[in-house]
């Protein structure tokens, strides 16, 4: 399974969605989900990839970690996972 793949899969499941029905250009609002979820995604996102993810919840659109579409938080999750492994 890629990482898009894992992904879309963790927040249809949070959105209470089908995979299928996830779209790289939807934003956590399109996808129905509150302050609540997006705590709930990042837990599971870390998890799942064994990473870190560094965010300031008062002020998310200060973060390295990038949530405002499903296509970024791939680009954020792959951005970690290529600096976690060295692979700068």
């Amino acid at each position: 399974m890629t990482i898009q793949d894992t992904v879309v899969e963790i927040l249809a499941e949070k959105a209470l969605l089908k995979p299928c029905d996830v779209k790289l250009d939807f934003s956590i609002s399109d996808l129905g989900l509150d302050s609540l979820g997006i705590v709930e995604i990042i837990f599971a996102l870390e998890e799942q990839f064994n990473i870190e993810i560094d965010i300031n919840f008062n002020n998310v659109n200060s973060s390295d970690f990038d949530i405002s579409t499903v296509q970024e938080i791939i680009k954020s999750i792959e951005k970690i996972l290529k600096n976690k492994n060295g692979w700068l």
